[in-house]
């Protein structure tokens, strides 16, 4: 409480959109998203949310808050996919924030995503993210670059025919950049 406190004063505003437990801590989690549940019922949250939940961390949230999370952000890019975790979400309207949208940037060569941005006359990120947006994800991406944020922007002039974002679905590789919160252990990733 004394985070959200303090993020708000800095931000100088009276509520904040969106708020998010970051990482499913084992033993921690439920009490940090019954925080943010609180903050939801005195108006200062519009949106309370999760980040990294997997199904097993949902079902515990499910037994014990008074609200479901309304936005989880997992990892997700053409190499990592989470079909799982987005249906599980889907079934149960909680919507899906990929973080690293762009899986960094590994298949801007791949063979398929060069095609497509060819194709298209798009840039390899503006097909990843349009393919996101196909999917209706929700997506974030990262640049400090005008250039780039500007291109990231560019993605309601065109949208990709089935069988591309096919083709793009093809290229699941559960290839996790971050650190895997479905195994217990995932706290020593950040040791």
């Amino acid at each position: 409480m004394r985070a959200f406190e303090q993020s708000l004063k800095r931000l100088d505003l009276e509520y904040i959109d969106l708020y998010l437990t970051h990482w499913p801590v084992p033993d921690k989690f439920i009490d940090t998203y019954k925080a943010i549940e609180r903050l939801y019922e005195e108006g200062l949250v519009r949106v309370p949310g999760v980040s990294n939940h997997y199904e097993k961390h949902l079902r515990k949230l499910e037994n014990t808050a008074n609200l479901q999370p309304m936005v989880n952000q997992v990892e997700r890019h053409p190499s990592l996919q989470q079909r799982e975790i987005v249906l599980y979400c889907e079934q149960r309207n909680i919507a899906i924030t990929a973080w690293a949208p762009l899986g960094r940037g590994l298949l801007f060569d791949h063979e398929t995503i060069q095609t497509l941005a060819k194709k298209y006359d798009k840039t390899p990120a503006q097909i990843i993210l349009r393919w996101h947006l196909e999917r209706d994800i929700i997506i974030i991406p990262k640049s400090v670059s005008k250039k780039r944020i500007k291109e990231n922007f560019e993605l309601f002039d065109f949208t990709l025919d089935r069988k591309d974002i096919e083709l793009i679905d093809r290229l699941e590789r559960n290839h996790r950049l971050g650190a895997n919160p479905k195994r217990d252990d995932f706290m020593n990733h950040f040791k």
